[in-house]
């Protein structure tokens, strides 16, 4: 069993920001494969069902961003999985908005989400898709950008990007995180 992790905050306020692109990639995974992610669980919102013939838990974490950990480390716990199990989607103000980076672990790289992630599993081994939300401006602040929507000009790009997110999901449960970092890195 696999279990993938969307990052974001809960409630309406935050949907469509930037921080909640790691919920747009599930919702989108749970919509192609009929996937209800409706029940709360865990400190989270899970939805079970099977992707390429995985079986896979998808799990939105409802304790806010910065306590991610805490609904990841509940849910691997109680499903039995361990790090090899853990796919986490999540925005990186690093890269350009549309791009996306599927690594086999690594650090924080200064996302509190990961962070407390990583502090919680004990471990930075896990596959990671970071999706790109574009640098933040000079002028804004890393809160204010991080929960700031997209433009016009990038909505076709997130969409683009969330769809690939989902592929590259799906590269990983049929051919392994390599061919997917070879295929969307």
């Amino acid at each position: 069993m696999k279990i993938i992790v969307g990052l974001g905050n809960p409630g309406a306020k935050y949907a469509g920001t930037r921080h909640n692109v790691g919920f747009a990639v599930l919702d989108e995974l749970a919509e192609r494969h009929n996937i209800r992610i409706d029940t709360a669980k865990h400190k989270a919102l899970i939805g079970k069902g099977i992707i390429d013939g995985e079986k896979v838990i998808l799990a939105m974490p409802q304790t806010f961003m910065n306590l991610s950990g805490e609904s990841v480390r509940a849910i691997m716990d109680f499903y039995k999985c361990t790090v090899e199990d853990l796919i986490v989607v999540y925005d990186d103000i690093d890269l350009d908005v549309g791009k996306l980076r599927i690594r086999q672990k690594g650090s924080a790289g200064g996302h509190n989400g990961m962070k407390n992630i990583i502090q919680h599993v004990g471990s930075q081994e896990f596959v990671r898709i970071r999706v790109g939300v574009g640098k933040k401006p000079d002028h804004m602040d890393l809160a204010d950008y991080v929960l700031s929507r997209f433009g016009k000009e990038d909505l076709a790009n997130i969409r683009e990007s969330c769809g690939n997110a989902c592929d590259a999901v799906e590269t990983i449960l049929a051919d392994g995180t390599v061919a997917a970092m070879n295929k969307f890195n």
